[in-house]
């Protein structure tokens, strides 16, 4: 009885953290529509964007998902040819969003790509480290 027990409660554990990566779009974050909203309201936030910049910035971020998706499917399995186009895809969105912003913003728009940089190197290193 106890191991049927455990057996269940492994099971469902399973099954809730799977519903759970399912509904958050599994390891990507969600849909290429909620990442866009995220990552314009994250950069509303650290910059204070204007409504017409969050519109264009939530068109890049959408445009770029897009490209994302073809380079992936593109791809057939050459991870090094699609890193190389995704980071020239990420490069090009940066680009377009700076663009779009006054030089106070610029600015901070700058820092914080270091910061995420150096976040993103801890976490390569296996320090941890987040946003």
């Amino acid at each position: 009885m106890k191991k049927l027990l455990i057996i269940c409660g492994l099971l469902f554990s399973v099954i809730t953290f799977a519903q759970a990566q399912q509904g958050q779009g599994g390891r990507r974050g969600g849909t290429p529509e909620e990442r866009a909203k995220r990552n314009t309201e994250m950069l509303t936030k650290k910059l204070s964007l204007t409504e017409d910049q969050q519109t264009k910035v939530s068109a890049i971020y959408l445009e770029q998902a897009a490209a994302m998706k073809k380079l992936r499917d593109d791809a057939g399995g050459d991870r090094d040819a699609m890193r190389a186009a995704m980071m020239k895809s990420n490069d090009e969105s940066d680009a377009k969003i700076s663009a779009l912003l006054n030089d106070d913003q610029k600015k901070a728009y700058a820092t914080w790509k270091e910061e995420r940089k150096e976040a993103m190197k801890k976490r390569q290193d296996g320090n941890g480290g987040g946003q």
